[in-house]
């Protein structure tokens, strides 16, 4: 109004001179009602010839709009643009607008058009760092997950880190929401991310061919590829990464449907640096795919993973024959294949290099089956079978005879395994076996058996028996003759073992033990603690007592006095109170710097100065469900031992 007020007629709007003549333009008597919709001004010098309400149609008020640049179109805008120099300028710019970013993400290098001579060296737009190498080398890293996965976020990564060192690796774990990654946001990575290196993508279904094809024009220096749950890419898709990725060594499909045997004859041609392959859930996979992935000349794969395939003993023989670089082999649930397949896999004579095998729930496996694969692989030096129903005693002992190299052993729900098979694997690998873990192997019973004379397993280090009800003293009392060299002790949850056992296979032992794990193991007590701690306490490092409900104070005592190397320590569950803490802190030599105490009732507020001496070398401290230590101490010990982490 303002600017109403201020107007001196020289138009037609008052012919008779100014109509603020009169002196005050604001006097209110000057304004004359002409009807319910406006107001109109004369002075009072003139009689008015208006009888009928009027209304002004405003466009004299209307100010001319401003010309600004983003009345440009998308052509002139990218133009403009893409002369900016790759540096600082172009992340500043980034940050106008979401059209500024996302038209900075769709440019690429080769169309990056920077006149470096045409600029003055004392230009304060070339600034130190402007002129490094679009891309840079790769030394960064991204991951977006859930509802932070979008393409704005992807479009910002690669205008961003262009200039800051390149991008090397991206992770995008996917959500259902509805603000998802498309294939835009990975063509903003293909153009603005040469220097990308590994890129995985999770539960992503809104990416089709179309954005990997993107990925594979720009990303050619791709090395690592992790797709998952990705309904829509298809064999095109990756097609085009395989033939445009030269230097690809690492590939994951897993429940991928519309990925199948085309895909994997193209990687047999195409991918001659490839060494590792993981083929999960992915239902349009079959023989022919395998066959041609192995049997071409030109891929000398080394570590193989299939899962949940459909596959049959087909692709077993193929393997067997061809797989002359393979080092490690993981085949799981395999329901078509049969006993024949891994027995032409092993009569093969091809996995010759093979040092690592897997296999999980098959039934395939059987005793005649795991014997020829010993048989053919006489580098093997692991094997981890799990849930193999159909293999007995007969089979384990079989293989271990047939193979010379064995140094690991891990069974998993083999229930038919039982104490004849688990000692006969230690009389006939007792030179070089370094490792043994059962988990879950219902087959076993605790029963007193007279066995031959042999030499004692010495290499044997690690010892792993979790969750096997039927092993007990017994069993204990013959592994502590037969391997006297152990540092690695993991006895959880055996029900059957008690004091007089662990002492047994304790007194055994000649090498120290390192790490001690006796959770749940609910019948030791503090008998079997202190005799631990005092026969090797001066190399135990790890001692792991949770759910050990009869350890009480007087182990802690016993572990205070004798054990000057342990750093962690862990007695969640167990029968500790204040004099207990209190006897650690008082240790001379004490070097703790692990400390569970979860569930420990009878731990007080009265331990606050024992916890705070403790402190002094703690990293990590678990006090959760200490019901008797209050809020207030808790506070107090997070303020006062800034440098230990503290679970409450």
């Amino acid at each position: 109004m303002s600017k109403v007020f201020g107007f001196s007629g020289v138009d037609n709007f008052c012919p008779g001179g100014s109509i603020y003549a009169c002196g005050n333009p604001k006097e209110a008597s000057l304004f004359l009602p002409l009807g319910p919709q406006v107001d109109v001004y004369f002075p009072p010098r003139k009689r008015s010839r208006i009888s009928a309400p009027f209304v002004f149609n405003g466009e004299w008020l209307e100010q001319k709009q401003k010309t600004s640049i983003e009345s440009l179109p998308d052509e002139c805008l990218f133009e403009i643009l893409r002369r900016l120099p790759a540096g600082q300028d172009r992340s500043a710019c980034a940050c106008v607008s979401k059209r500024w970013l996302m038209c900075l993400s769709n440019i690429c290098k080769s169309e990056i058009c920077c006149n470096k001579s045409a600029a003055p060296q004392s230009s304060l737009s070339v600034k130190e760092g402007d002129d490094e190498e679009f891309g840079g080398e790769g030394y960064l890293s991204r991951s977006l997950e859930g509802k932070k996965a979008t393409d704005i976020r992807l479009a910002a990564i690669a205008v961003g880190t262009a200039s800051r060192g390149g991008l090397g690796k991206l992770s995008i774990r996917g959500s259902n929401s509805d603000r998802v990654v498309t294939n835009l946001g990975l063509k903003a990575v293909g153009h603005g991310c040469p220097s990308l290196k590994s890129l995985s993508l999770w539960n992503i279904a809104t990416i089709d061919d179309e954005g990997l094809i993107e990925i594979a024009n720009g990303c050619q220096q791709l090395e690592k590829l992790d797709l998952c749950k990705c309904p829509a890419i298809t064999d095109k898709g990756l097609i085009a990464v395989v033939r445009k990725c030269p230097n690809l060594t690492e590939l994951s499909l897993e429940s991928c449907p519309n990925i199948g045997n085309e895909c994997l004859s193209a990687i047999g041609k195409s991918c001659s640096n490839l060494k590792s392959i993981a083929i999960k859930d992915c239902s349009s996979v079959g023989d022919q795919g395998i066959a041609c992935l192995f049997s071409s000349t030109n891929l000398l794969l080394s570590k193989v993973k299939l899962q949940a395939l459909t596959i049959s003993d087909l692709s077993l023989a193929v393997i067997g024959h061809y797989g002359k670089a393979v080092t490690d082999l993981v085949l799981n649930s395999l329901p078509n294949v049969s006993e024949r397949g891994f027995w032409v896999m092993g009569n093969g004579n091809g996995l010759q290099k093979l040092k690592s095998l897997t296999v999980g729930p098959c039934l395939g496996l059987t005793d005649v089956g795991l014997e020829a694969v010993g048989k053919g692989c006489p580098n093997l030096k692991a094997i981890h079978l799990r849930k193999s129903t159909l293999l007995s005693d007969n089979g384990l002992v079989s293989f271990v005879k047939a193979t010379s190299s064995l140094e690991s052993l891990q069974l998993e729900e083999c229930h038919r395994i039982s104490q004849l098979g688990f000692l006969g694997v230690l009389f006939n690998c007792g030179a070089i076996l370094k490792a043994i873990s059962l988990t879950s192997c219902f087959g076993f019973k605790d029963l007193n058996m007279v066995l031959p004379p042999s030499s004692p397993c010495e290499s044997l280090r690690s010892l792993s028996i979790i969750n096997c009800p039927g092993f007990g003293n017994a069993t204990l009392s013959v592994l502590g003759k037969q391997c006297p060299q152990l540092q690695h002790v993991e006895l959880s949850g055996l029900n059957g073992v008690r004091d007089a056992g662990l002492l047994s296979l304790l007194e055994s032992n000649e090498g120290g033990l390192v790490k001690v794990n006796l959770s749940d193991c609910v019948n030791l007590t503090d008998k079997a603690v202190s005799s631990l701690v005092n026969l090797h306490g001066w190399t135990l490092e790890v001692l792991n007592l949770d759910g050990c409900k009869n350890v009480s104070d007087a182990s802690m005592v016993a572990i205070a006095k004798n054990c000057p190397l342990l750093c962690d320590l862990d007695v969640s569950k167990c029968t500790i109170t204040d004099t207990g803490i209190a006897a650690l802190a008082e240790a001379k030599q004490f070097n703790l710097q692990i400390l569970s105490l979860s569930g420990c009732s009878l731990v007080s507020d009265r331990s606050l100065p024992s916890l705070k001496k403790l402190g002094s070398t703690l990293l990590g401290l678990n006090i959760q469900h200490c019901n008797s230590i209050s809020s207030s101490t808790v506070d107090m010990l997070v303020e006062q031992l800034w440098r230990c982490d503290i679970l409450s």
